[in-house]
Order: structure tokens, then sequence, then C-alpha cells
């Protein structure tokens, strides 16, 4: 399969790249090898069960239109705008109000100075100890939408242990994608509800938790999250076409009483597993469903487990979950080295994963065993390749 393009994308002529064809020939001889296998010549086509996190950030620049034209290219269903705000309160997409240090070139730019925190170098520790890594903190609410417009979008890569701006930003890499993009066009989230419509896909927006004072010269926290939901609105988006979402229980609730058609749609980014106190049960689900929400989205680690023969099984809170009613979306398909021990999203079951082609076999599972209707993942290819071959 050809690599992945970013311009003339027909709705039609889908390609998941060659990346799950290289996960496929990873995977252990058995049924699930051969299924996929046998789906290598396609054809391929868009598929609601596989979602865009940001676009597509494992090759692309996340929240750019290089990244978003390469999400829709791949086959994603729905493309995500993480949303956030500017100085005049324009709204943008962004994974973190606070992250333009990282995924822009602001730091490079005379708009450096407007930053939260300007750029600190690392520094070492006594006797050749660990020091402090080299940070800064630039937010959109720094800058106004003509600022920020002026900004190249980047992959989220520095080096944490630089002594000047030019080595904190590495230079772009992708295993994927033979010609990183240097300067990614950011967008809006007007913008991006064009592009993404033109593109054929759906919306899955998400309302990013305000790393400011709220209210913020005048918007309060219910305007911010209406302010998300009249811009589609205003560009003749129908509801159904929409799931916004949100880390805050209170924000789905508010949009359920403020917006009902979009609120019935709305997914709840529950964080609560990560809490060492938390404990999943059947009357907290049902207490979820009678409130209106009907779309759960926890991370991948809080719906899998080893049994004691250590194959993969339905958590709990899974299982719960589907017993109250509620539909299942997950993040975040390819993020991260899978076989990784640290990384969190497989750490529940970090014995399993001895080399990355166990994605599939998790994303199987999730799929076979925990029933999710969707999944998030930075390179959506691998989704859109598995849910055409499952007919899904």
């Amino acid at each position: 399969m050809a690599g992945c393009t970013t311009t003339n994308i027909d709705s039609q002529a889908i390609s998941p790249t060659q990346r799950p064809l290289d996960l496929i020939a990873g995977l252990q001889a058995g049924p699930l090898r051969d299924k996929l296998a046998s789906c290598e010549a396609g054809p391929f086509y868009r598929s609601d069960f596989s979602i865009g996190h940001r676009g597509a950030p494992f090759g692309y620049p996340e929240h750019t239109v290089e990244g978003y034209t390469a999400a829709a290219a791949m086959g994603a269903g729905f493309i995500e705008c993480d949303v956030t705000f500017t100085k005049d309160l324009a709204l943008v997409c962004r994974h973190s109000q606070c992250d333009l240090h990282r995924t822009t070139n602001i730091l490079q730019t005379p708009l450096a100075a407007s930053c939260t925190s300007g750029f600190s170098p690392a520094t070492l520790g006594g006797n050749g100890s660990s020091g402090n890594p080299a940070s800064a903190q630039c937010c959109t609410s720094d800058i106004t939408l003509a600022e920020f417009q002026t900004l190249c979008g980047r992959r989220d890569i520095v080096n944490d242990t630089a002594l000047n701006v030019a080595d904190y930003l590495t230079a772009p890499t992708s295993k994927l994608v033979d010609s990183p993009t240097i300067c990614g066009a950011l967008m809006t989230h007007s913008g991006s509800i064009r592009l993404i419509d033109k593109l054929g896909a759906n919306f899955i927006p998400e309302l990013k938790n305000p790393a400011v004072k709220m209210p913020f010269k005048g918007m309060t926290q219910a305007d911010y999250a209406s302010r998300l939901i009249q811009e589609y609105e205003v560009a003749g988006i129908p509801a159904h076409r929409v799931r916004p979402q949100a880390f805050s229980v209170e924000v789905v609730k508010y949009w359920l009483q403020a917006h009902p058609e979009f609120g019935k749609n709305a997914v709840y980014l529950d964080p609560r597993g990560r809490q060492p106190d938390f404990v999943a049960s059947l009357e907290d689900m049902q207490a979820l469903k009678e409130a209106g929400i009907s779309i759960l989205a926890p991370p991948m680690s809080m719906l899998l487990t080893l049994d004691s023969a250590g194959e993969l099984q339905p958590s709990d809170y899974a299982k719960f979950a589907r017993q109250a009613g509620l539909k299942l979306v997950t993040w975040t398909f390819e993020s991260g080295q899978a076989s990784d021990p640290n990384n969190w999203l497989y750490a529940n079951i970090s014995a399993y994963m001895d080399n990355e082609s166990r994605m599939l076999e998790v994303l199987d599972a999730l799929h076979n065993k925990v029933g999710i209707s969707g999944i998030f993942s930075d390179w959506p290819g691998t989704v859109t390749y598995y849910a055409n071959c499952q007919g899904l």
C-alpha cells in the first residue's frame, strides 16, 4: 500500500498505509493473523470505529491541516479537535492550553516574549546527579488568534537536556513518514469544522480543562462549553455528526441540559481509573446512565486485564459499563511503544506486551471481548484496516 498523502483526498480512496501490514507480520501464527493478512488487497473504506486522535500525530504535527488530512486519508470516521482558547477568546485546536512551547515554533519567534514562562535550559545537579530539565510554558491564552495563526505546528518531541532553544526543539522524525512536516498549518476550531467536513469525516471535539482561572476575560466555563457547540450550529453541522467530549462529568451534564441534541451524544472521558482508590461498580455505571450519559471513554488500561492463564479479558469496569447499557470508546492506540513497560496505557497487561504487534491482539480483544464502539489512534490507518477486515 502507498504511503499517506495529504492532498486531494477522495473519501472513497482510503489507504491504511503500510503500517498495519508491518504489525501483522509480527503476529504469531493463528486465526487473527490469517484473518488480517487476508484483507491486504482491500478495498478500504472510512470507518467510524477509527478515530483520529489529534489527527495522526505518530507521523504529523497534531491539530494541523496536514495531520487531519492524513487521518482522513487513512479512513478515520471521526477526527478530534481538542478545543482551547486564545487571549482574545477565539477557540483553537490544541491538546493542552499550554503546550505551544512543545508543539509549535513559538520559542523561535518574537512571541516567545509573550509566554507565561520563557525557555530555561537544563541544569546539572551536584556531583554529576541529574538536575532540572529544560522547560518553558507557552499558552494559547498568552497570545491572540492573529498571533497564533503565525506559528508553525511541529511534532511534540523535545530534548529535555537541551541548553538552548535550537537543541530543545529537536528535528521532527517519524518512522512512518519519510519527509516529516516542518511547519504544519495550525487550526482554529471553526477551521477544523470546515476541513473535517470537507474531508468527509465526523467530529469528536474535546473541551480542554482551562489552565487559567475562569471566568477569563468575562468568559465563564458555561460560556466556553456553549461556544464549542455553537460553532457547529453556526456551521450547519447536525448534532448526530458531533460527539463532544470532556473529562469533567459536570461539563457533560451541562451539555445534556443546555444543548440536549448535542449532549445526548457527548462522551465522558472517565479519568478515575488513574486514582488509586477508584473501584468500579455497577451502581456507579448505572448512575452515569441515569444522568443521561450514553458514551464512556476510559483509557485502554481500564478495560482489559489478564486472567490466571495470562490471557486478555475484559475488566470489571468494562463488564459493569456494558451491563449498565453504556457504549464504550477508548484511547489511545499507536501511542508510544506498546512493549515499553513504562507505557501506562498497557501497564496492567505489560507481561503480555512482548512486542508491538501484540497491539493487534489488544485491539481484537477490545472489539470482541470488551465490545468497544470506537478507538482513538495516533495512526488511524491501523484501526481502519482492522475495522474493514472485521466488517465494522
